[in-house]
């Protein structure tokens, strides 16, 4: 099956003015006087911060409570005793119906999906973190239903509303380092595991519930430390390796500042495929079709593991725009080359420009934090929209998902037809755009 992409997804990633709000926008929400009340789907790790930041918004009331691990879930239940406890989303979702508004979702990434259309499907604005989904087509389709249903979203990543990202942006759009040609992003963590099968049979503990946690995907024997609480992301079933944790916060800025779309082609080096982790380092890279902040094409590359910051050979920077050879590049970050001179954006912190001298006196646009999870919150209330909804934030992990999808076919350049959903040169790399679902946690729309 295709989907057939709406032009608008990509145009609305406009980017940001100084304004209020910055890229895209969303559909005002319909709770003007009253607080919104919100269910949370995941509550440990990064789901109790998410709950606390929500939380903390005036107008808002915490209903609902959902964990496969029922400790973290009592935990958030002791900062939270108003709120209903359930283990299962759908039973959450089903039994409070009208009595909440909104839903935030923040699980490992192969239930984000599952777990966001649920809600979406019975008409819920949805606060999800990153990367928005798992897999490609999924991606789409939430992107599709959220606009369909006009409904708030925004995707988690905090830092996009963060003041160095967000004058980066206004930076790159203003023109001072031209036109951009190349960008380079990269991480130095290490989201992979290149070993082989885990083997034996385990009990889960007591407090969690095997099942709920395996959701969509395929059935298989507990092993400690290796799925739950924290390893997860390095596995093909469960996240996105390095490129789906880290990349999606240092591909934000570069893809909203320069307003790309899909990518043309995608190709990686990496080890040979096994199945059962993402590998340890990577190179993956795109080329982007032109838009009014590049040239006719842009090139991106992305490092990680070992690969990452980058060498100097490896930027392969105009003579004049060469880094000083003081500068070291920080762990985690993005280089913009344009035409006048270089942009390095490190994670998190101010842009630097180069040559030093030639922008020394360059003055810098003033901007401020904005808080990302309050501005969902008053979206839903009526009040402005959101940054990274899911017409910006639905593309964005698409094409970075992409690159997960190449990590599978080293070596081998996938044509990408964004409008069809399909790599046009090699058909096994479709059958990874999207997974099926276990019978029992099927969902509709997806």
């Amino acid at each position: 099956m295709t989907w057939k992409l709406q032009r608008r997804q990509f145009i609305r990633t406009a980017g940001l003015i100084a304004t209020t709000t910055s890229l895209g926008g969303s559909v005002r929400g319909r709770w003007s006087v009253e607080k919104l009340r919100t269910a949370h789907i995941g509550v440990g790790g990064m789901g109790n911060a998410d709950l606390g930041s929500i939380a903390s918004h005036p107008q808002v009331e915490v209903a609902g409570l959902c964990d496969v691990d029922a400790s973290r879930l009592a935990r958030a239940h002791g900062k939270q005793k108003q709120a209903r406890t359930f283990s299962d989303y759908r039973q959450m979702l089903t039994e409070l119906g009208d009595s909440v508004d909104a839903v935030v979702v923040s699980t490992p990434d192969h239930t984000h999906a599952p777990a966001a259309m649920s809600a979406m499907n019975l008409g819920k604005p949805v606060y999800c973190q990153k990367p928005l989904t798992h897999e490609v087509v999924e991606a789409r389709r939430l992107n599709q239903v959220a606009q369909q249903k006009k409904l708030v979203t925004q995707m988690g990543i905090q830092v996009h509303s963060a003041a160095p990202y967000r004058r980066a942006v206004q930076m790159i759009q203003s023109g001072m380092i031209g036109r951009v040609s190349h960008v380079h992003a990269w991480s130095n963590k290490n989201w992979g595991y290149d070993g082989g099968s885990f083997e034996g049979q385990h009990v889960p503990p007591s407090e969690l519930d095997w099942n709920l946690w395996i959701g969509t995907a395929g059935m298989r024997p507990y092993v400690p430390q290796v799925y739950h609480p924290g390893n997860w992301r390095r596995l093909v079933d469960f996240g996105t390796g390095t490129l789906g944790d880290m990349g999606v916060h240092i591909f934000d800025t570069p893809y909203a500042a320069l307003q790309l779309t899909a990518p043309k082609w995608v190709r990686t080096q990496c080890r040979v495929p096994t199945g059962i982790g993402h590998p340890a380092k990577n190179l993956v890279e795109y080329e982007f079709p032109g838009t009014p902040f590049t040239t006719a094409q842009m090139n991106w590359k992305w490092y990680d593991g070992a690969n990452a910051p980058p060498g100097i050979a490896d930027l392969a920077l105009p003579k004049e725009f060469e880094l000083p050879e003081s500068y070291k590049l920080p762990g985690q970050g993005s280089l913009f080359v344009g035409q006048y001179g270089v942009m390095v954006l490190p994670h998190v912190g101010e842009a630097l420009l180069f040559p030093e001298d030639k922008f020394k006196d360059q003055v810098r646009p003033e901007v401020g934090d904005l808080n990302h999870y309050h501005q969902w919150v008053d979206a839903c209330h009526g009040n402005g929209e959101t940054s990274a909804d899911f017409s910006y934030s639905g593309p964005l992990t698409e094409a970075l998902l992409l690159g997960v999808v190449a990590n599978r076919f080293p070596g081998e350049t996938l044509q990408w037809d964004a409008e069809n959903m399909s790599v046009t040169n090699l058909a096994a790399a479709n059958q990874l755009l999207q997974s099926q679902y276990r019978k029992d946690f099927t969902v509709e729309n997806l």
